[in-house]
Formats: structure tokens, sequence, C-alpha cells
């Protein structure tokens, strides 16, 4: 029986050995497999962290053209509403031509028929003079009216001749200044003619350079649609990419735990069978040391959460000056024949070269003048003149484009001045080519 009871041990512990073993060589068997799959997670989770760099990159340029395309959008509605209110003006600058030629040719008829009625007094004059001559006049009167060389010159001398009698001296006179106040109101509105002309030029050459301004966003814009298009590809086929790896690793994840369960299990099995066949032998086993936890994963997992650093509040813009302060229409804005002169015109970006000045002066504290009613002209008068050699920058520099003084601008130092120009507000060069030929010397202090 003795016997049987040391055999009945033996082959428990004998049992117990071969499942520790087993347990053991088990558990290598896994740990082997684990680590591999480890060591794949860990690869597609620096393949998936480079993919999600690339595709944060990828949404940035995205928001870059997103925003790059409204700009865009903005100033070609900002061409066109421009180029659909210089059209107004060049039309109604043509009725105005249209109208001033009608009034000239109104004027050539009055003075011709004014003519006609001088000739004829002339014809008068010229009998009654020489009635006087045969009556017995003064020489030196009959001399005077028939050696004129002309009418006017007729006119002239005869008003200045003492003896003529009073009647025909005032109707000399009259006559005289009739003619003159004709010829002087012709002078006037042929004046007027030309200023529209060359106003009504100026015009067209604005819009041509709208039309081309339009043309080249129009291309930006094809442009902007198609790298917006291959930009969103790019993003699709990295998120793709992306999601696989994600799928990857999610499954892998899955593996490893199920594995580690199986691992965690057979263990228990084995300890259960250990402690079946120390029970048997007699011995206990619960009182053995429990194995210590690792608490190292646990802490890394439980790291606590850097509290990123509070944004610092940008400093508080300076003042700018009058040569900088309309950079912000860079790009933004259009020239408008007229315009500015609205606060809906200047939120929409559209001005000429006198109301940007205006504004610009505004900005920065000094009002020249109504709003409403500014132009190069009272401009000019605003501040006081000074050398061309003296200018400084927030100086007023003008040039004579479709009239004199023209355009107007802000001078920004090195030769060069910002102002609204034919394609908007912009800086351009006073030192060569167009602007030189056209800049007259005359620069304001204000």
């Amino acid at each position: 029986m003795e016997e049987f009871k040391v055999n009945k041990k033996a082959i428990f512990a004998n049992a117990a050995v071969v499942l520790g073993l087993s347990s053991v060589f088990s558990t290598e068997a896994f740990a082997s497999t684990i680590n591999e799959m480890e060591n794949q997670k860990t690869t597609i989770q620096q393949e998936r962290e480079e993919l999600q760099g690339k595709i944060s990159s990828a949404n940035e340029e995205k928001k870059r053209l997103e925003k790059e395309q409204s700009s865009l959008s903005a100033q070609l509605e900002r061409l066109k509403l421009a180029a659909k209110e210089n059209e107004k003006k060049v039309t109604d600058t043509e009725d105005s031509i249209k109208q001033t030629t009608e009034k000239i040719d109104i004027l050539q008829k009055d003075i011709d028929t004014l003519n006609e009625k001088l000739e004829e007094r002339n014809q008068v004059l010229a009998q009654r003079a020489k009635a006087l001559q045969e009556a017995g006049g003064s020489v030196d009167y009959v001399q005077v009216l028939l050696g004129s060389q002309s009418f006017s010159d007729f006119v002239d001398r005869s008003v200045a001749v003492s003896t003529i009698i009073s009647a025909d001296r005032d109707i000399l006179k009259e006559t005289k200044e009739m003619q003159d106040e004709v010829a002087q109101k012709q002078s006037s509105v042929k004046g007027k003619l030309k200023d529209l002309e060359a106003m009504k030029e100026e015009l067209k050459g604005i819009n041509e350079y709208l039309a081309e301004q339009k043309a080249e966003q129009e291309t930006l814009a094809a442009q902007l649609n198609e790298k917006k298009s291959e930009n969103a590809q790019q993003v699709a086929s990295l998120t793709e990419q992306e999601t696989d790896l994600s799928t990857q690793e999610q499954t892998l994840t899955d593996s490893i735990a199920a594995k580690k369960q199986r691992e965690q299990e057979q263990k228990e099995a084995a300890e259960k069978a250990e402690q079946q066949v120390a029970t048997a032998s007699g011995q206990s086993i619960a009182e053995k040391a429990a194995p210590a936890q690792d608490n190292e994963s646990t802490k890394a997992t439980l790291k606590a959460t850097v509290e990123a650093p509070a944004a610092k509040s940008a400093p508080a813009a300076s003042h700018s000056n009058v040569a900088t302060v309309g950079n912000k229409w860079i790009g933004n804005s259009a020239y408008v024949f007229g315009g500015g002169r609205t606060q809906a015109d200047i939120n929409r970006g559209f001005f000429d070269c006198s109301s940007f000045v205006h504004w610009a002066y505004s900005q920065v504290g000094v009002e020249l003048g109504p709003r409403g009613y500014v132009s190069t002209e009272t401009l000019k008068h605003a501040g006081t003149q000074i050398s061309a050699s003296q200018m400084q920058p927030g100086d007023l520099v003008f040039f004579n484009t479709y009239k004199t003084d023209g355009h107007v601008g802000i001078y920004v130092g090195n030769g060069k001045f910002i102002g609204a120009q034919s394609k908007g507000v912009g800086i351009a060069d006073m030192t060569q080519g167009y602007w030189k030929k056209k800049f007259n010397g005359r620069v304001v202090r204000i």
C-alpha cells in the first residue's frame, strides 16, 4: 500500500514536471510569436505616423488653396464690378463728348451769324464814313476807318476814334464784346471737349487693363482648381493608405490580445495542475509569493498630460504712417473712376487716385476735405508745394495723364509711390517708363 502511495506521489510529481515544462515551452513559443507581431505593429505605427504627417501637410495645403481661391474669387468679382462701373463712365463720357460737340457746333453757328451781322455793320459804317468824307469830314477819321486791315482792326480803330458819333461807338463796342464772349465760350467748350476725349482714352485704357487682369485671374483660378483637384486626390489616397494600416494595426492588436489571453489561460491551467499535484503530495502552495506586478507599462500609459503653454497674444499693431497704410489694398482693390467716395466703395476696395489718397490720410487722422468732393484739383491745394528734390515719404506727387495733374499718389521713398492705378492700388516706379514721362514735378506736402 505504501509502495502505491510512493508511486502515486511520483506520478503526481512527474505530472507536475511535465505540466511545468509544457507551460514553459508554450510561453516561449507564444512570446516569440507575440514579439514578431509587436514588431510588425511598431512598423505599422511608424508608417501610420509618416502618413498622418503627409495627410496633415496635404490638409494644410488644401486650406491654403481654399484661401487663395477665395481671394481670387473676391478679386475677380471686384474686377467685374470695376469694369462695369468704368464702362458706364466711358458711356457717360461719350455722351458728354457728344453734347459738348453739339454745343460747339451751336456756338460756331452763333459766331458765323454774328460775323455776318458784323460784316453788314462794317458795310454800313463804311458807307457812313464815305458819306462823312464827301460831306467834308475829318480826313484823319476817314483814314482810320478805311485804312484798317481787318474787321477786328476796324472795330478797334473805330472804338478809339473820339469823332465817331456816340451811337455808332456803343454799337461797335457791344458788338466786339459779344464777339469776344462767344469766342471765349467756344474756347472753353473746346478745352472741355479735349479733356473729355482724353478722359475717354484713359478710361478705355483702364478697362483694357481690367480685362487683362480678369483674364490673368481666370487663368490662375483654373490652375488653382487643378491644384485643388490634385490635392484632393492626394488626401484621399493618403487617407485610404492610413485606413488600411489602421485596420492592419487593429488586427495585430486583437491577435496579440488573443494570444496573450490564451497564454494566460495556459499559465492558469498549469498552476492549477501544480496545485493539485502539490496537494496530493501533502504540499501547499498557498503561501507561494505571487510575482510582483509590473507597473512600468501602467506608468507609461498613465503619463501626466503636459499642458501646452498659453498662447501669447500678438502685440498691438503700431500706427502705420500714410506711406504704408494703403499696403493692405495691394491685390485687393480695383480702379474705378470716381470710386472711393462712399463707404460701400471703400468696403469693396474701389478707388480712384484722389479718393485713395484721401482715405490713406484719413487713416492717420488727417482729413483732406469732404470725401465726396475730393479730386486732384482739391488735393494739389491741400498743402504746401515743395521742390521735387525735397520730397519725402508721405508727400503727394502729381502726374499729367489725361489732363494736367490728372493723377496723384503718395511718395513712399526710393523713387516709388503708392496710388490707385489702372490695376488697383499698387506701388509704381516714377523714375522710369510711363510714370517718369508723366511726372510733372508738382510735389505737395500735407
